[in-house]
């Protein structure tokens, strides 16, 4: 059990990391409290959980809900015309009572009302938790914050990673972290930047599935990341149990991970000898914003993504078998159909492929162990964005382009893009901005007929001083979805793992392949225009004025554009119709609230319609 040694982490002392133990760590506390309380109403209210009237007051929407005793929950906001979604000003939140002055909204009023009007809190107190321990960790988060030496656009793609924290926009459990003390979250969370040893294990290639690229050298891979020592520690498991080298499979874990659930997982075997825990590797990492993909400190390294039994977000970070699997095999495709595409190659996207992936096979253990086993033990590993950068370009989430920078007590600073509005002009650059990040998006769906969930967190945009060029997209193991009846390529369809029966009874929306074109649509829509673009334009409007109309017309200019560059795919562009009227998306507040028995889509109308070709003139 030598993997439990602490020199596996750096040790975080409470003088360096705020545990919420003196009076200055929660000055923070009302603001915070009023953004979750913000964003889960404004989720309530956006999808249709909680009835309100909405009327307009000089030149702001005014928000009401009818509450028990004749009070009423108020709130002033917009009904954005980015999808009609709604954004609330966490300050206006207030209770109003006829007989009493109005009081600010607090958490636990919001969800004793909830739970009055609707009565689905009693049952989902999972998810109670997973709203105030959001309310801690963001909390926690602020308190050790300190700004960046230098302009926050001068810092690389990793550095970004730690130094944007505002996380989802949306769900309003957007840093649950269930599973996390506050001790795990300041060693383990992207916002405290703390580097980490991954924890490596011998594992019999009887028990493992592993897959690559053609191109990757998974032993010289994954021996460089391990080192000399976790080698020795291998080579010496194979000679006491009389196995080959290739008869054995490396397999890192993320030490909290280890701790919490591959001890437990594994404790059988390990007893037996029959795995064996290698220690600690010699590659440093640090997290990125999704917590459990690892940026390596070496930037020639690829990025490991690992299983963590964490939820954040309301999702649980595991990796199953068949993602890992199809990991690689995913990537392989993709960047076949890219490299025999020239109108794909003259656009110079880039995919960060999962290059490789290694995972337990819960298939050989017991059905007993089939829950702690499945999802609990693999790894993806993932192209660096370093090594797609030529000469003086750069790297930035697209999530983090509608962010605000922050000062030490946490009051808003500009945004992270003001110093390039100022530079380029907002409408040139806001154009620029949106061409780069369509270009692949557009493409695969339009050309290929494949739909990627390309959300803000999945999209790096590559500029050259702050000027977008060209985009990166990443998270293809379990975020593509197509129909073989209406892709360009059906014969050049990989043969992919199958959804096992009881993942996908657990999670209705975790598929890969449908009979229903409108589902591929959707699928890229909603991650790409509802929750990427849409958060943008809201942004933009908020901070520089840019209407929302101007911007989707502005984007359908974009999208008109390359559907005039290419008639070639006219008949996908029909069938693929993403000036259609509506979408369908998740409702995300919805699952937490009444469970996945049934399908909680929301139906969502779409700001391109407006434009759609033929019925208004070309953005300029």
């Amino acid at each position: 059990m030598m993997c439990m040694d602490q020199a596996v982490l750096p040790d975080v002392s409470t003088s360096d990391t705020p545990f919420l133990d003196q009076t200055a760590h929660w000055r923070h506390a009302a603001r915070i409290e009023r953004r979750v309380v913000a964003q889960l109403l404004q989720t309530l209210l956006y999808e249709q959980v909680l009835a309100y009237d909405v009327t307009e007051r000089a030149g702001a929407h005014h928000f009401e809900v009818a509450l028990a005793g004749g009070r009423v929950l108020t709130a002033l906001g917009r009904v954005c015309q980015s999808f009609s979604l709604i954004r609330l000003e966490a300050d206006s939140l207030r209770v109003e009572s006829p007989a009493e002055p109005a009081v600010a909204l607090t958490l636990p009023t919001l969800l004793s009302e909830v739970d009055a009007l609707t009565g689905a809190l009693a049952a989902q107190p999972g998810f109670v938790r997973e709203l105030e321990q959001t309310l801690l960790h963001d909390l926690q988060s602020a308190a050790a914050y300190t700004p960046p030496v230098g302009p926050p656009t001068a810092l690389g793609a990793d550095a970004l990673e730690q130094y944007f924290t505002d996380a989802h926009s949306y769900h309003p459990c957007y840093k649950s972290r269930i599973g996390f003390t506050l001790q795990d979250n300041a060693r383990f969370g992207p916002e405290f930047g703390q580097p980490l040893q991954v924890v490596w294990l011998a594992i019999p290639a009887s028990r493992a599935v592993v897959g690559h690229t053609d191109e990757v050298d998974l032993d010289a891979l994954m021996a460089g990341q391990a080192g000399t020592a976790v080698m020795a520690e291998r080579d010496a498991f194979c000679d006491r149990r009389g196995l080959r080298r290739d008869e054995v499979v490396l397999l890192p874990v993320h030490p909290w991970q280890w701790r919490e659930q591959g001890l437990r997982a594994l404790y059988p075997e390990l007893a037996r000898d029959e795995v064996a825990c290698l220690g600690a590797g010699a590659s440093w990492f640090v997290p990125q914003q999704s917590i459990r993909t690892l940026s390596p400190t070496t930037p020639t390294e690829p990025c490991l993504k690992l299983a963590m039994s964490l939820t954040n977000t309301s999702s649980t970070r595991l990796l199953a078998r068949h993602t890992v699997t199809n990991a690689p095999r995913i990537t392989a495709w993709l960047q076949t159909l890219v490299a025999q595409d020239e109108a794909a190659r003259a656009m110079d996207f880039i995919l960060l492929g999962e290059v490789a992936g290694v995972s337990l096979d819960e298939r050989r253990v017991s059905t007993l162990r089939h829950d702690t086993v499945y999802g609990a033990l693999g790894a993806i590993w993932r192209d660096n964005i370093a090594t797609h950068l030529r000469s003086g370009e750069q790297a930035v989430p697209f999530n983090g382009l509608s962010q605000c920078g922050r000062s030490p007590d946490g009051i808003p600073a500009a945004p992270f893009i003001d110093p390039w509005i100022a530079q380029y002009g907002l409408m040139a650059w806001t154009r620029a901005l949106i061409e780069a990040a369509a270009a692949p998006v557009l493409h695969l769906l339009f050309a290929e007929g494949i739909g990627l969930e390309s959300h803000g967190q999945n999209i790096v945009i590559v500029h050259r001083d702050g000027w977008p060029v060209r985009a990166a997209l990443k998270d293809f193991h379990d975020g593509v979805r197509f129909s073989p009846a209406h892709l360009a390529h059906p014969q050049q369809i990989p043969e992919l793992e199958p959804v096992p029966a009881r993942h996908a009874a657990l999670n209705r929306n975790s598929f890969l392949i449908t009979d229903d074109p409108a589902a591929v649509r959707d699928y890229s829509c909603d991650a790409f225009f509802f929750i990427a673009l849409a958060d943008m334009a809201i942004f933009l409007q908020r901070h520089y004025g840019l209407d929302e109309p101007r911007f989707w017309q502005m984007t359908a200019g974009v999208i008109m554009a390359y559907q005039q560059a290419h008639p070639q795919h006219r008949e996908r562009f029909e069938r693929f119709d993403v000036f259609n009227a509506g979408y369908d998306v998740e409702a995300l507040t919805c699952r937490r609230l009444f469970g996945d028995d049934e399908p909680r889509i929301r139906h969502v109308p779409n700001p391109l319609t407006a434009f759609r070709p033929g019925e208004q003139r070309n953005a300029e």
